[in-house]
């Protein structure tokens, strides 16, 4: 009887310890900047999706609708009648919404190709900075070595000359 509560003991410490384990190293990766740099990535795209829907539904197609002699958009759509069930009502198929999404995605897509394209050229120039420092690195130890074969030398000729009087 005592040696099955000690092994149900032993077995509950035994689970505590590994589920202490997996919380661990869950916070160290949720904590190293992955995961946060991924949710402030998702929130600032949700509110950009949500400026770039606001800009077209309500600057954008507005216009368009004026020019194309006063249509709105989003009350674009096709009634179809429901030949299935007659007494329920038509189907309706809501182009204009469709229309104001494509534009949304266009703006979208542009918008992310200067980002992307600002990202690339950053990148371009931390590198060029970095190549270049790595360069003079280089030419500095160059001529520190370069300059300890001389001294060497000279130190040798030194000698040889001391050794020759």
């Amino acid at each position: 009887m005592l040696s099955k509560f000690l092994q149900r003991i032993q077995s509950v410490c035994i689970h505590t310890l590994f589920f202490h384990r997996v919380s661990t190293n869950s916070n160290r990766f949720a904590l190293r900047g992955n995961v946060v740099d991924l949710a402030v990535g998702i929130i600032i795209g949700t509110a950009f999706t949500n400026v770039v829907q606001s800009l077209v539904n309500d600057i954008i197609t507005p216009p368009f609708g004026l020019i194309l002699g006063g249509v709105d958009f989003i009350n674009l759509t096709i009634k179809m009648k429901n030949f299935v069930y007659k007494d329920q009502p038509p189907v309706v198929i809501r182009y204009g919404k469709f229309i104001q999404t494509i534009i949304t995605l266009f703006i979208m897509a542009f918008a992310l190709f200067f980002i992307i394209k600002g990202i690339n050229k950053l990148h371009q120039i931390t590198n060029k900075r970095k190549q270049k420092k790595e360069s003079e690195e280089m030419i500095q130890l160059e001529t520190t070595e370069e300059v300890k074969v001389l001294c060497e030398i000279r130190d040798l000729l030194a000698k040889q000359s001391s050794v020759a009087q």
